[in-house]
């Protein structure tokens, strides 16, 4: 039996959580075209027949601007310190350099899976490129192109995992895909919507707080109150008459639905919580 730590790392956007999603073969990562769409430590067990690997999905890595990030960057710091296998990710089609500058520095202490993503929308000559530039450097224990959108690679991927894996019985028993309780998905879900729908501010200004999860005999009732930091905010998450924010809980429940295999009913909220990416307490209660 094998079975260890496998943490996924990389600038914002380079795929990480639709790797995580496509390994799984579930929805466990909240996917927006935005960056920092990730702000927690998202683990994710996956068991076969010889083997356990518990992934994390971790936020991007950045300077950190407010203590919201501070928060982020932490998870981050956390996830390097129990890894047993690193897996670095980039988009093949981006600047090299700063991956590479951004692995180096991590001063990696376990061996480290390089993985080339978005191969699907790279030429020939990028594959090469990328290829002979991360085999030569010292943290590329194994390298691996892949389109995880795509859904291509990922067993391959997943082989060169179970192989490096160090031998230890599971860490997790039973059938559960996550150490995470189910509020914390229900929340992603509906943050996720936040992304989707409205342009570039608001999202980086909103979070989710589940406040009611109750399981009756015909559906499960959800409440949830979602966090911004300005009157205005509120106004465009509500949107004229409610209209966007009936879509949201439209187009959230929907999947809290498919995730739960339950009939829901979602009822939202929206509260103004001035400067919250800043307040210590707060962001202890919203979860991070």
């Amino acid at each position: 039996m094998k079975s260890g730590f496998v943490n996924i790392f990389g600038k914002p956007n380079a795929g990480k959580s639709t790797l995580l999603n496509a390994l799984m073969g579930e929805k466990m990562a909240i996917v927006s075209p935005k960056v920092q769409t990730t702000r927690h430590r998202i683990k994710a067990i996956l068991s076969g027949k010889d083997y356990q690997i518990i992934f994390s999905d971790t936020p991007g890595i950045i300077e950190p601007k407010y203590k919201l990030h501070e928060k982020m960057m932490q998870a981050v710091k956390g996830s390097l310190e129990d890894a047993d296998i690193a897996l670095l990710m980039l988009d093949m089609n981006e600047d090299f350099e700063e991956s590479n500058r951004l692995f180096t520095a991590m001063h990696l202490k376990v061996p480290a899976i390089v993985v080339l993503n978005k191969a699907d929308k790279a030429n020939e000559e990028q594959h090469q490129k990328a290829t002979e530039f991360f085999r030569k450097q010292p943290y590329c224990k194994k390298l691996v192109v892949l389109s995880a959108l795509k859904n291509k690679g990922i067993d391959y991927l997943l082989e060169k995992i179970v192989s490096m894996l160090p031998e230890g019985a599971p860490f997790y028993e039973g059938d559960d895909l996550s150490d995470l309780p189910t509020k914390f998905f229900v929340g992603e879900m509906i943050r996720e919507k936040i992304y989707q729908l409205f342009g570039d501010e608001i999202p980086y200004h909103t979070t989710v707080l589940v406040q009611e999860f109750k399981e009756k005999t015909t559906l499960i009732k959800i409440g949830a109150d979602i966090i911004v930091q300005r009157d205005t905010q509120k106004g465009i998450i509500l949107g004229e008459g409610g209209k966007m924010i009936k879509k949201i809980g439209t187009e959230a429940r929907k999947d809290i639905e498919a995730f739960l295999g339950s009939k829901v009913f979602l009822e939202l909220f929206v509260k103004v919580r001035p400067k919250w990416r800043d307040n210590e307490m707060q962001l202890k209660e919203y979860g991070y």
